[in-house]
């Protein structure tokens, strides 16, 4: 009887929160549990959502707030919002990422959020650059400025795809050698501008 009960209350979690048996919340909706950064001027809980950044003042420098656990290949699934009012509008989504010793950088792949580049590939504070970026006119179609995004990246051995609201953005196999395939996943507010990032329903499938 216990143990029905054990499986009926699983099974009606799982219904309630959409989340299925292989994947996992990262974000518990109350508390930092799991994750470090700047949380006392830049990262805030708000009604259950992940706030970070300001409207009102400019963001001064990137700031991540980032997982303790490191992750190598996954099925990683949140929602995002951006919102911004003036200067560089824009953050990402770190993953098999590093903090730089002694620094707020951090090193490593982002999926890229805002001014136009959402759901491109960028190698921050590592190779500095683009390493692919989805067609403008497929981008436009599938954001919702000012509004929820669902984001999803997964990652597989040296193979990275970043879909943005169910359309896929890009498709990238990592070519190049030493470049790591673990790593930290990281929530990101760029500098140089008025912006509020937000992000909720974060969760994770951890893959073979």
């Amino acid at each position: 009887m216990v143990s029905r009960l054990i499986v009926a209350m699983t099974c009606l979690l799982m219904f309630c929160t959409g989340i299925s048996a292989a994947e996992r919340s990262l974000f518990d909706g109350k508390t930092f549990s799991g994750w470090e950064g700047e949380t006392v001027k830049t990262w805030r809980i708000e009604d259950g959502v992940i706030v970070g950044g300001s409207l009102e003042t400019n963001v001064p420098r990137n700031e991540f707030l980032a997982s303790k656990t490191r992750f190598k290949n996954f099925d990683l699934r949140l929602k995002y919002k951006l919102q911004g009012t003036e200067g560089f509008v824009n953050g990402g989504v770190q993953f098999r990422s590093e903090r730089v010793p002694n620094h707020h950088e951090m090193s490593g792949y982002q999926a890229d959020i805002g001014q136009g580049y959402d759901g491109a590939l960028y190698d921050e504070s590592r190779r500095n650059k683009f390493l692919i970026q989805p067609e403008k006119e497929i981008v436009q179609k599938a954001l919702k400025p000012n509004d929820w995004n669902d984001y999803r990246i997964r990652a597989e051995g040296n193979r990275v795809r970043i879909w943005l609201n169910g359309v896929e953005m890009v498709d990238f196999t990592e070519k190049e050698p030493g470049i790591a395939q673990d790593g930290l996943i990281a929530l990101q507010v760029h500098g140089g501008g008025k912006a509020l990032i937000s992000f909720k329903d974060i969760v994770i499938e951890e893959l073979p």
